[in-house]
């Protein structure tokens, strides 16, 4: 079990049902990252303002390569202070919605998103999850 942290989700943390996640992410989500979770057009090159567009969040993006204590964190901090938790510094355009959205309201958000995934995507991000359990675990 991770360690009491705000910001890290417990495995088998509450969240709301996948049919209120899929509200939420109409109206905190989808401006940026798409109706359908197709994501901003060329999402993998930079914009003028040096920041990669919103990428996509179906299986065509990489959110299912992230354990989910990083897409917990970056949704709730959001990307920059998330990837300066893990030692990366990159100038990231997704704000932090924790002061918007509780906890369980993140994780029902994260769940309506895998949802859409193939199951192979969800078999490599609940292994993603558990290896990142396990090195949080090696770390204490």
């Amino acid at each position: 079990m991770l360690p009491a942290d705000p910001t890290a989700p417990a495995a088998d943390a509450e969240a709301v049902p996948i049919s209120q996640g899929k509200v939420l992410y109409a109206e905190y989500c989808a401006s940026c990252h798409g109706a359908n979770l197709e994501g901003q057009p060329n999402w993998r090159s930079p914009g003028e303002d040096g920041r990669l567009p919103a990428p996509p969040h179906d299986d065509a993006g990489h959110t299912w390569h992230h354990s989910d204590r990083m897409l917990f964190e970056y949704t709730k901090l959001g990307g920059q202070a998330a990837l300066a938790n893990s030692g990366v510094d990159l100038d990231s355009g997704m704000p932090g919605f924790g002061s918007l959205l509780s906890d369980a309201q993140i994780r029902g958000i994260l769940n309506f998103i895998k949802s859409f995934w193939p199951e192979r995507a969800q078999r490599y991000q609940a292994d993603r999850t558990e290896e990142a359990a396990q090195q949080e675990g090696r770390n204490q």
